[in-house]
């Protein structure tokens, strides 16, 4: 068993920032505090994503499903038929291969939880 504070994981900027959705202006920087380390798990990975105001990951999809937990601040998410505020407490469901994007509102910050399987891998654009 493993139990960890987010507060207590190192907070490290994400290489490779995305390209900003249209509408929004803030600076693209994001942070990742990852709470299972490569190999931890056989079956997930989990990790923090912590977005400057404004700042979003850019359109993409996944090879599996994605859920994202909001733990700070206020954010949208969207997939290319609908876009939806999210805030603290909020849990989102992205499935394997759903063309979307995520990040925080232009007047907040955000953070969320993001939970994929060990192998899954994103595709940009």
């Amino acid at each position: 068993m493993k139990v960890v504070t987010l507060k207590d994981i190192p907070n490290l900027p994400v290489d490779g920032a995305a390209v900003p959705i249209e509408g929004y202006s803030g600076p693209v920087q994001r942070s990742r505090q990852t709470i299972l380390q490569p190999g931890e798990s056989a079956n997930y990975n989990c990790s923090v994503v912590n977005f400057s105001q404004g700042c979003t990951t850019g359109w993409h999809t996944h090879s599996c499903d994605q859920l994202l937990i909001v733990t700070s601040g206020s954010g949208m998410v969207a997939n290319e038929h609908e876009q939806r505020e999210i805030n603290v407490g909020d849990v989102v469901h992205i499935k394997a291969g759903e063309r979307h994007w995520h990040g925080a509102k232009a007047g907040s910050t955000m953070g969320h939880i993001t939970i994929t399987l060990v192998g899954g891998q994103a595709t940009w654009g």
